[in-house]
């Protein structure tokens, strides 16, 4: 079983922002796949069972609020019993353009507040991540709030349709049970 977390808000005031792009990367799995998310209570988050390549996947979108996203994705894989191998976060990055990929095994939070509590929640900074390139507005803090939960504009659609197909590839390669480094030199 593999377990792909989406990270963002709920609410429908951040449903599409650029800070929700990883609710929308899940979306488009569950679209294609035609699986609809059920509420697990108990876990803080809502949960879409898909079968890809064979493989049962299960998507999330923590309902905790992004900074605490670690309080949704520690239950699940504790409940699971999921090795950290078989979990794939995606986040949104603002220090990439929009609809830019890139795969990570381990690193740092880098400022994101959502990795940072699932790091802190799962004790190490090793899981894999997806990085979705979001753009970066002007460097000043209020610019960067209303960036970051702001919609994408009309001029944007085609970079952001492109990373959300690109997305999925890499969810369904993960699916297939392609080795990290192997994706990672494919799609970064």
């Amino acid at each position: 079983m593999k377990m792909i977390v989406g990270l963002g808000n709920i609410g429908k005031e951040y449903d599409k922002t650029r800070h929700n792009i990883g609710f929308m990367t899940v979306d488009a799995v569950a679209d294609k796949y035609q699986a609809t998310f059920k509420q697990d209570g108990q876990r803080h988050a809502f949960v879409a069972d898909v079968r890809i390549n064979n493989e049962k996947v299960l998507l999330v979108k923590p309902t905790t609020y992004m900074n605490d996203s670690g309080d949704a994705v520690r239950p699940l894989v504790d409940y699971y019993k999921l090795d950290l191998a078989d979990l794939l976060v995606v986040q949104d990055d603002m220090d990439m353009d929009l609809g830019r990929l890139r795969l990570r095994q381990k690193g740092s939070a880098g400022g994101h507040n959502g990795i940072k509590s699932i790091a802190n929640q799962l004790g190490t900074q090793k899981f894999n991540r997806l990085k979705f390139g979001i753009g970066h507005p002007a460097h000043v803090h209020q610019a960067v709030v209303d960036y970051v939960l702001g919609h994408f504009g009309k001029d944007e659609q085609p970079d952001l349709l492109s990373g959300l197909d690109q997305a999925v590839e890499i969810f369904e390669g993960f699916a297939a049970g392609e080795e990290m480094p192997i994706l990672m030199n494919q799609f970064n």
